[in-house]
């Protein structure tokens, strides 16, 4: 098992960087549902199966022709006139042997007549280059499943994805630019206890120049405010104040010339941080506000139930703070002093974190459910990344494509800019209702093209005069339309491809914040843009 555990970590060495063992643990429980292994779809699988997903299953009733041979790297001479999704099966397998591949040799739509509850099995279901009418029916099943649903498309140069969820929940988002989580403004008791610790007038130049600048910051700040009526530097010109008086501080030579101390300009760098206010942020904020979080019965889910308790720490033991994160940036000191600065924080953080187990306790028995069945470590993963905790609530598509509950604001507002990436939105929507009148794609026959761009600009007209849409699509894009013939490039199909199995890993492991809830990607001029539609 020892062995496996390492051959396992060597393989997926770097993912495990981004998104940890429990994320790693999280793809290899989970059981994907592909719709349709074109291009776009194998690309897309392709993605998931070589980090290392549990199972998929490829749901196709085409049979392989010699023009899916032509842009399917997964598909081969050898697969034409064989099942689809059985051919693609054979050859994504090969990639990984840790996955199970499976396949089932029949439309969605015939699935969706005899068997629905075939799609609530799984841990997100991906449809690719699906008619409108199949997207709806298979929508609304998954949608009351409560199973993610990802619609991808390409269409010649564009690229298409939707995401459908009811409501997905993130504890680790990993933002980008985190703000450190160190106190200063309110240090706690066994931090302020460390800081009198310190005595920098009193130290030979040694411990002096390798005293952690959240010290030096501490200490500083802690004078100032004896000075300044307990008000923290809070502007430019307080905080450049704040900066000469820290510096005032680094010892100087017989000759009077300051020393060379590193900590202090590291101190002086990061006044900006360090003064930030300590408080909930206004994203949290919601989330305690909201009925999920306060209204817990025995159905409600982990993730709102530790959100409780950390409303209830925060309005109890955390004085209006949440649970302190419990990590420190490098910065330069000698290692014991960094050891003991570290443990300091990672003590408190220990302690809140038992707090809010206490917390978790008390809801779970209140709803009759047993207090271990959320263990310790979910809760000190969820204390640790309170800060920066994310629910993700997409419309379902009968509220996209509903006359009454269609969001006319962001259509008519995205077409101030007539080339911008929401015309290709629309001319797709034209594009799905010529195929619901003709049940073919405009422009697929060339000697079709000229009366195809008569009858795509009906269709154009005729949407958005349904939806009431006063925009102006231009001509250019009606032929440029019928020009694709529905075609789906393989470049294209392979940028989707990793971006849709991006989204895929991000709902399966739920870390990183998926995209709300329509992407366009336009191959024309290598721009993408993010729709809430």
């Amino acid at each position: 098992m020892a062995a496996t555990k390492a051959s396992k970590e060597q393989k997926y060495d770097r993912q495990l960087r981004l998104w940890g063992d429990h994320g790693q643990e999280a793809l290899e429980n989970a059981h994907v549902c592909l719709i349709n292994a074109t291009a776009t779809g194998t690309e897309i699988l392709k993605n998931l199966v070589l980090p290392g997903i549990g199972a998929f299953t490829i749901v196709d009733g085409h049979t392989v022709s010699g023009e899916d041979v032509g842009n399917n790297f997964f598909l081969s001479n050898n697969s034409i006139g064989k099942n689809r999704a059985q051919a693609a099966t054979e050859l994504l397998q090969e990639l990984n042997s840790d996955v199970s591949g499976n396949f089932a040799e029949e439309s969605p739509d015939k699935l969706l007549d005899n068997d629905p509850e075939f799609f609530h099995r799984f841990t997100i279901v991906i449809g690719v280059q699906l008619p409108e009418s199949t997207c709806l029916r298979l929508g609304s099943v998954l949608w009351s499943a409560s199973v993610p649903f990802l619609v991808c498309k390409t269409y010649g140069l564009i690229g298409y994805m939707r995401l459908v969820v009811q409501e997905h929940t993130v504890i680790e988002s990993h933002p980008d630019n985190a703000l450190e989580d160190l106190r200063l403004d309110q240090p706690f008791a066994e931090f302020k206890n460390h800081i009198q610790s310190y005595d920098l007038d009193s130290m030979d130049k040694k411990d002096h120049s390798h005293t952690p600048w959240i010290i030096i910051v501490a200490k500083y700040l802690e004078k100032w405010l004896s000075e300044h009526n307990c008000q923290p530097p809070k502007n430019y010109k307080e905080k450049e104040a704040f900066r000469q008086f820290i510096r005032q501080g680094i010892l100087k030579n017989e000759n009077g010339v300051p020393e060379d101390e590193e900590n202090f300009e590291e101190a002086i760098k990061n006044v900006n941080t360090a003064l930030n206010p300590t408080k909930v942020p206004s994203v949290v904020e919601d989330l305690f506000n909201s009925e999920q979080c306060n209204n817990i019965i025995s159905q409600t889910t982990s993730f709102w139930v530790m959100l409780r308790a950390v409303k209830e720490f925060v309005h109890n033991e955390g004085n209006g703070s949440l649970p302190v994160r419990g990590t420190i940036p490098d910065m330069i000191a000698d290692s014991q002093k960094f050891i003991n600065l570290q443990n300091v924080y990672r003590e408190k953080a220990m302690q809140d974190a038992a707090a809010v187990c206490k917390h978790v306790e008390c809801l779970l028995q209140s709803v009759g459910k047993s207090p271990e069945s959320i263990n310790e470590k979910d809760i000190k993963l969820f204390c640790k990344n309170a800060s920066f905790l994310r629910v993700v609530r997409c419309r379902s598509l009968a509220e996209e494509y509903s006359v009454d509950s269609v969001n006319k604001d962001e259509i008519t507002s995205s077409m101030d800019n007539p080339d911008g990436e929401m015309v290709f939105y629309l001319m797709l929507r034209a594009v799905d209702r010529f195929y619901q009148q003709h049940s073919r794609y405009p422009g697929v026959y060339n000697y079709q093209v000229e009366e195809d761009i008569i009858k795509l600009k009906l269709c154009v007209n005729s949407l958005l005069q349904e939806y009431s849409l006063n925009v102006n699509i231009k001509d250019d894009y009606i032929h440029e339309f019928c020009r694709y013939g529905a075609a789906e490039p393989h470049t294209v199909a392979a940028f989707l491809g990793g971006s849709a199995a991006q989204e895929a890993i991000k709902i399966i492991s739920h870390q990183f914040v998926p995209f709300n809830n329509t992407f366009i990607y336009n191959a024309m001029s290598q721009t993408s843009a993010t729709l809430q539609l």
